[in-house]
């Protein structure tokens, strides 16, 4: 598989993908029907890269066959099967999204519970006027708030890249393929 990249007079960035034959684009252990095949990975990285390079610029995917492989039937279910695959990798990665915010709710409320016990242990060390309760103490609180850190990581950060990943994978699942003979 060859590609080239390049951009045409209407700034929508043309990505292209040479083959020699359609099944290259395709893994090959996939048993699914043709037009619900899954892209092979090499393929897929590629489009996905070229995704991601081109920013929020329009892009549109040139598939390069040779002209006896453009003639089978299955050329013309290549468009609709390259955007069925990305419409999988979009369901995917908003599964993935859900299953974050589930985890980070029962995080949040576990994380809610040990610190109020550090917080209650805290205050009957404090009580004491031993040194070593104190000391204690001050870890117990050091602790509780350590714990509130795995729920804030994913509601303040770890959610950002999945639902990047979803936004680029909706605009693939629109992606514009163009077929075209190999030069």
């Amino acid at each position: 598989m060859a590609a080239n990249r390049d951009t045409d007079k209407t700034d929508t960035v043309a990505v292209e993908l040479r083959l020699d034959r359609i099944p290259r684009l395709y893994n090959s252990l996939d048993p699914a029907p043709f037009h619900e095949k899954e892209l092979e990975a090499a393929a897929d990285d590629y489009i996905v890269g070229s995704v991601e390079d081109a920013g929020g610029q329009p892009i549109r995917l040139v598939v390069m066959l040779p002209d006896e492989e453009l003639a089978r039937p299955e050329a013309g279910h290549v468009p609709a099967s390259i955007r069925h695959h990305f419409e999988l990798r979009r369901d995917s990665e908003r599964r993935r999204l859900r299953s974050m915010w589930r985890r980070g709710r029962m995080a949040l409320l576990i994380g809610i519970a040990f610190l109020a016990v550090c917080l209650f242990g805290r205050s009957l060390l404090l009580a004491s006027s031993s040194t070593a309760a104190h000391i204690v103490a001050e870890g117990l609180l050091i602790v509780g708030w350590v714990a509130m850190w795995g729920p804030l990581d994913i509601f303040l950060y770890g959610w950002w890249p999945i639902y990047g990943r979803c936004r680029m994978f909706d605009r693939l699942t629109r992606l514009e393929v163009e077929m075209k003979p190999l030069k």
